[in-house]
């Protein structure tokens, strides 16, 4: 299959200047990714390990440190670490769900965990992971930081559950659409970076603009990744490209090529998602009509605003190391659909 790629003169980003300051950070945080992911029961620590070890980023922790370090913190930032390694528990257990709903056959380039273990082992799993989350939190005596994490689950619980009940609507409307993702994929940037400043015992006027930053940066991630959905590869994603069509997932861009498309195209598009009749040649199909129809592209402008306003969020943050890599992350975050 033919890869479409958009041309971009924008700004490429880099998350490894972020990854290289974080590094020592990182490590504490892996490390107790670890040992609180031990059970006795042994399908646990195997199959939460089958998600961590993937690998990956991990942008959600490493975006809780870097607010931490962004805000002023030095020396010791225990906090920050269990709030780190708390916040990639509540991501590993959503993804573990998601997966289950969705039927997804990958996950980080690996084959999904239910069907190695089954759904129900999967969502148990996923529900430990939230338990431990919450222990983390609690060790941290920071009661704001547990409300803000606390409050992200809930509201990335109900993300999901909107986007189950409109998944296959094609009369999804674009407000909606980004209220889907703040939901489900943005509030927990946002909760990672607010919490991060938190534990770190930053001002307030550091707080909210971490959390904006987290926010409109989460936004740019999950546009992007609608983009590379019809314009990427599985290695890119760590997933198969196209899921989001075989799932019958309605994104931006198939919201923008649908709507762009009206009058020629509305058989197609009823057929494919509103009933679910779909082959891998109407993906074909559905990628030539969302990338010519200029959607991509679109959808790519639409990233790079939120990853602009993600940027501009941090000039109320001290100039330093840890800033400049937080607006190399922004970048990043939308640069690898292009």
């Amino acid at each position: 299959m033919d890869v479409v790629t958009v041309a971009d003169p924008r700004s490429k980003g880099d998350v490894e200047p972020l990854v290289r300051l974080a590094k020592g950070d990182m490590a504490a945080v892996d490390a107790l990714i670890i040992a609180r992911m031990q059970s006795q029961v042994p399908v646990i620590p195997l199959l939460a390990d089958h998600l961590v070890s993937a690998g990956g980023k991990r942008l959600r922790p490493l975006l809780t440190l870097a607010a931490a370090r962004a805000a002023g913190a030095t020396g010791d930032i225990a906090a920050a670490v269990k709030l780190a390694a708390a916040v990639e528990f509540i991501h590993t257990a959503t993804l573990l769900h998601d997966d289950v709903v969705d039927g997804s056959n990958l996950r980080r380039g690996k084959t999904a965990a239910h069907l190695i273990w089954g759904a129900p082992s999967s969502v148990l799993v996923g529900d430990f992971l939230f338990a431990r989350a919450f222990e983390l939190m609690v060790e941290t005596g920071q009661m704001r930081a547990l409300g803000i994490l606390a409050r992200a689950s809930s509201v990335i619980a109900e993300g999901e559950v909107l986007q189950l009940t409109r998944a296959h609507d094609l009369n999804l409307d674009q407000e909606t659409y980004l209220r889907i993702i703040s939901a489900k994929t943005a509030e927990l940037f946002a909760a990672a970076a607010e919490s991060g400043a938190v534990g770190a015992g930053a001002g307030e006027k550091a707080i909210q603009a971490l959390r904006a930053y987290g926010l409109n940066l989460g936004l740019a991630f999950q546009l992007a990744d609608d983009a590379l959905d019809y314009g990427g590869v599985s290695e890119d994603l760590g997933k198969n490209a196209g899921d989001d069509f075989r799932e019958g997932k309605v994104t931006m861009p198939l919201l923008l090529a649908a709507a762009r498309t009206r009058g020629r195209e509305d058989a197609f598009w009823e057929r494919t998602i509103n009933k679910g009749q779909r082959t891998e040649d109407d993906f074909r199909r559905a990628r030539e009509l969302v990338v010519g129809t200029g959607a991509v592209s679109a959808t790519l402008d639409t990233a790079h605003q939120y990853a602009d306003a993600a940027k501009a969020a941090l000039r109320d943050l001290p100039a330093n190391e840890w800033r400049d890599a937080l607006e190399q992350l922004a970048d990043f975050a939308v640069s690898r659909a292009a």
